[in-house]
């Protein structure tokens, strides 16, 4: 008998999108465009008498997540989970989607529950939904690439390309999502800002990004002077949404952004969520 399953996926950093609303959370979502990216989280599941959730980063351990707990519970199982990450928390890395990705992939093969990849992934889109976490995460996060969502949801029209070149990003500290996702000014202004094309490149998509972050003015102050730094140095760049942190592409990108916190490279992902391996 399996007692615990280990599964991972990757993260993801969204540069725009667009709310959309629906009658219900399948149909709610965002279009937009982002990064799936090679850090992500491991989650570590086992059976319980009641759940609990424990969230490991670099050592710190914090407890409880709502949207794992629920999700958990709309399936009606019960475990201990410890989700694991390298990236900062809350920084626009798309880890609350791929917590949930990455629990109910291992929840799945744990509890031998028949879950298709779409299932899976229609309960984690529900759980970011409802608790305000995410609206296109978990859509993205579904297979790799530079991705580009024309509709809400997980069903929608996805391209994917997958240029060789990584990623550079950094962060400054936490931006709670829900406080955006719930004011409907901000959502006003993200809408009117948001660029009607898909990226042709990794730097296309940068520059895109970027437009948005200006015109949504979602850039806070100590983001501004790392794009001003990239700026300075022709690096393309903008802002994780949502996320107090910046990401850039291209030759210098990496030494602009050291001037400001730790960088991480990260390659684009060639795959979504996966088992990594079942323990008796």
């Amino acid at each position: 008998m399996v007692r615990t399953a280990v599964a991972f996926s990757p993260g993801h950093i969204s540069g725009y999108f667009k709310r959309v609303e629906g009658g219900d959370p399948a149909a709610t979502g965002s279009v937009g465009a982002g990064v799936v990216i090679d850090e992500g989280v491991r989650s570590t599941v086992s059976p319980a008498r009641a759940t609990s959730v424990r969230v490991v980063r670099q050592g710190r351990v914090t407890a409880g997540s709502p949207p794992v707990e629920y999700a958990l519970e709309r399936l009606g199982v019960t475990a201990v989970v410890t989700t694991e990450c390298r990236l900062p928390i809350g920084a626009g890395f798309g880890l609350s989607a791929a917590a949930l990705l990455a629990t109910l992939t291992a929840a799945n093969h744990l509890f031998d529950l028949g879950l298709s990849a779409d299932e899976a992934a229609e309960r984690a889109h529900e759980a970011e939904v409802l608790h305000r976490s995410g609206l296109g995460d978990v859509a993205a996060s579904q297979a790799g690439g530079v991705v580009c969502r024309t509709g809400p949801g997980i069903h929608a029209d996805i391209t994917r390309f997958y240029p060789p070149e990584p990623l550079y990003a950094m962060s400054l500290g936490p931006l709670p999502t829900a406080s955006v996702l719930s004011s409907g000014e901000a959502m006003a202004r993200i809408a009117a800002a948001y660029p009607d094309r898909c990226p042709r490149g990794l730097a296309d998509f940068c520059r895109l990004s970027r437009g948005f972050a200006e015109k949504s003015g979602l850039i806070a102050p100590e983001v501004r002077g790392v794009l001003e730094a990239c700026d300075g140095s022709g690096v393309p760049a903008s802002m994780t949404m949502l996320g107090n942190g910046v990401f850039a592409c291209g030759p210098g990108a990496e030494r602009v952004l050291s001037r400001f916190g730790e960088v991480y490279r990260l390659e684009v992902a060639r795959r979504g969520a996966y088992l990594i391996e079942t323990r008796p």
